[in-house]
């Protein structure tokens, strides 16, 4: 477990960054991911009929559609426990194995620091 005094001000900011996109569209989770650039990505959970992505998955497709070739750091709020496989997949694609994963819960906490691979 990593406390959030424990991070990084850019780590910081990515969590805040998807605390923010967690509360201000409602939505079940937010996540936040800084690339090789330093640019930001913020993204809330898809839920539409035809189309689900989590918010992780947004924010790098987002990242992605946007030129980003790697990622740094990628942080997620949300209730869950533990990030979902499928999220890690989407980091680790491009960001690599050792990209880390930051969950905090909806205070902003971080409650679980774990790699992409």
């Amino acid at each position: 477990m990593t406390e959030s005094t424990d991070l990084g001000p850019e780590d910081r900011k990515i969590v805040t960054l998807a605390r923010s996109a967690r509360a201000r569209n409602g939505v079940p989770e937010g996540a936040a991911v800084r690339d090789e650039t330093g640019r930001t990505y913020v993204a809330g959970t898809v839920q539409l009929e035809s189309l689900k992505l989590s918010a992780l998955q947004t924010a790098v497709a987002m990242a992605v559609a946007s030129g980003a070739t790697s990622l740094e750091a990628a942080a997620i709020v949300s209730e869950v426990e533990t990030p979902s496989d499928a999220d890690r997949a989407a980091v680790r694609d491009l960001g690599g194995p050792q990209t880390p994963v930051l969950l905090a819960g909806p205070d902003g906490a971080v409650r679980v620091s774990v790699t992409a691979g």
